[in-house]
C-alpha cells in the first residue's frame, strides 16, 4: 500500500453483479480549499486530501455494453453517455479510499431511474453527445427535467500516451480509484467496488470548456483545471453495494 492508502485495483471477493465498457474519459480536474468540499460530504466520510487540499473531478465518458451477470447487454439500454462531478474520500476511520459523487449525468432516462433506486447515487437525466475526428474530441451535456440547469461542453486534442501514474503520484491519486460511497435511504452508508486493470492515459490539449456542472453543486470556481489527462478507457468488473458501519 502506498503511503496514501492508495493501491492498483485488487479483485474484491465474491462474484461481480454486473460489467461495463468506460470509453472515452476526460478527466478534467480542480483542487479546492476542504472547508469548501467538507460540508457538501457525509460527516462519516474523512476528505482524502493531497497536499492539504481536496480535489474535485469533471468526468465525462461513454458506457457501453452494460449489463447484469445474467443478461447479455441491450443495445438500446446498455450505451450511453455519462457525466460526473466527484471528489476523494476514505471510508470511516479512513478505511478504503474512494469516491464520492455530488452528482452524475446520464443520457438514458432508465439508466437515470435504475441508479438512482438501486444504487442511491444522483443520477440527472442530460441530453449528451461525443464527437470525434480523429484525435479531436468534442462532449456536449444539458441536463433536463429535474435537477435544475446544469450544462457541459469541451473540445479537446488527444496526445501522446503517458507513463502509467505510479502509487504516491498526483495522477494516480485522481484516477485510479475503485470503490465508491453513497448513502442510501435512511442515512445508511453503502460501499461499492469496481474492479478494472489501470487506466491507460494519454495527455491532454484543452481548447474550450464551458461548464456549470460544479455551480449546481455548490462547486463552482473560476479558472481552468489544474490538471487534465485523457484515457481511452477500461473493462469494467462491478461488484454490489454493501453496508457499513459509520461511527455515530
Amino acid at each position: 500500500m502506498s503511503e496514501r492508502g492508495l493501491v492498483h485495483s485488487q479483485r474484491p471477493p465474491g462474484r461481480p453483479i454486473g460489467f461495463q465498457r468506460w470509453r472515452d474519459l476526460l478527466f478534467l480536474h480542480w483542487r479546492l480549499p476542504a472547508e469548501v468540499v467538507r460540508p457538501l460530504v457525509p460527516p462519516a466520510l474523512e476528505l482524502d486530501l493531497w497536499d492539504g487540499e481536496a480535489w474535485v473531478g469533471v468526468v465525462p465518458f461513454t458506457m457501453r455494453d452494460v449489463s447484469p451477470w445474467w443478461s447479455p447487454s441491450v443495445p438500446w439500454i446498455s450505451n450511453f453517455h455519462e457525466l460526473n462531478l466527484r471528489t476523494y474520500v476514505k471510508g470511516p476511520a479512513g478505511s478504503a479510499p474512494g469516491v464520492w459523487f455530488f452528482s452524475l449525468e446520464a443520457a438514458r432516462l432508465a439508466a437515470v431511474l435504475i441508479a438512482r433506486m438501486g444504487w442511491s447515487l444522483p443520477y440527472f437525466w442530460a441530453a449528451m453527445a461525443l464527437g470525434k475526428e480523429g484525435d479531436q474530441v468534442h462532449y456536449r451535456s444539458r441536463r433536463r427535467g429535474f435537477g435544475g440547469p446544469a450544462h457541459f461542453s469541451a473540445d479537446y486534442t488527444l496526445g501522446a500516451p503517458l507513463a502509467p501514474p505510479l502509487p504516491g503520484s498526483l495522477e494516480f491519486f485522481l484516477v485510479e480509484r475503485y470503490v465508491l460511497y453513497a448513502m442510501g435511504s435512511g442515512g445508511a452508508l453503502r460501499r461499492g467496488w469496481v474492479h478494472h486493470i489501470p487506466y491507460p492515459l494519454r495527455a491532454v490539449t484543452l481548447s474550450a470548456l464551458d461548464e456549470s456542472i460544479r455551480a449546481a453543486s455548490g462547486l463552482g470556481s473560476p479558472g481552468a483545471p489544474c490538471h487534465v489527462v485523457a484515457s481511452p478507457g477500461v473493462d469494467v468488473d462491478i461488484y454490489p453495494l454493501e453496508m457499513i458501519d459509520a461511527p455515530a
